[in-house]
């Protein structure tokens, strides 16, 4: 759990100075996390998953696996450390979430990414991911001010598997 969070933590900070950097937004990071570790229906079983990578005795990533409807599933909170990220752990993350979405019933994935996180999407097509329109349940829509959803979504790539 200390694992989970610190590397949520991680992960967010970096996302929010890219956030910020790039597209003017900022999103609350604390409540996230909070959300992301204690909301049991978020990604825990039987339809969630919550994977938290380790490589020689060290905690490098973080993965997640939310169900949307009985159909379809979304990933979030991917991330490998980037010392790691040549080990493919990230691919191997990727493929386990698809394959419980598979186990649980889902006929689709689908996730959100922002546009500067190009290396992410360049594993998502590689997987068989397209991109999509936005869909109205996407997981920033709690974490900042409402104002700025349209900026969000207009920054973001949207991304689906038909499994």
């Amino acid at each position: 759990r200390e694992a989970a969070g610190r590397l949520i933590q991680e992960y967010l900070e970096w996302i929010a100075v890219g956030a910020s950097e790039h597209y003017g937004l900022s999103f609350d990071i604390a409540a996230m996390v909070a959300s992301d570790l204690n909301d049991r229906d978020k990604f825990y079983p039987p339809h969630g998953r919550f994977y938290v990578l380790r490589h020689a005795c060290e905690f490098i990533g973080v993965g997640c696996l939310k169900r949307l409807d009985p159909a379809t599933a979304e990933v979030q909170r991917m991330y490998v450390q980037p010392a790691s990220r040549a080990l493919g752990a990230g691919r191997l993350l990727l493929r386990q979430l698809l394959a419980d979405a598979r186990a649980t019933g889902c006929r689709a994935v689908k996730l959100e990414s922002l546009k500067f996180l190009a290396a992410a999407h360049g594993l998502y097509h590689s997987e068989g991911f397209v991109e999509v329109q936005p869909y109205a349940d996407n997981s920033m829509k709690d974490y900042q001010d409402q104002a700025a959803l349209a900026r969000y979504r207009a920054s973001a790539v949207f991304m689906e598997l038909k499994l």
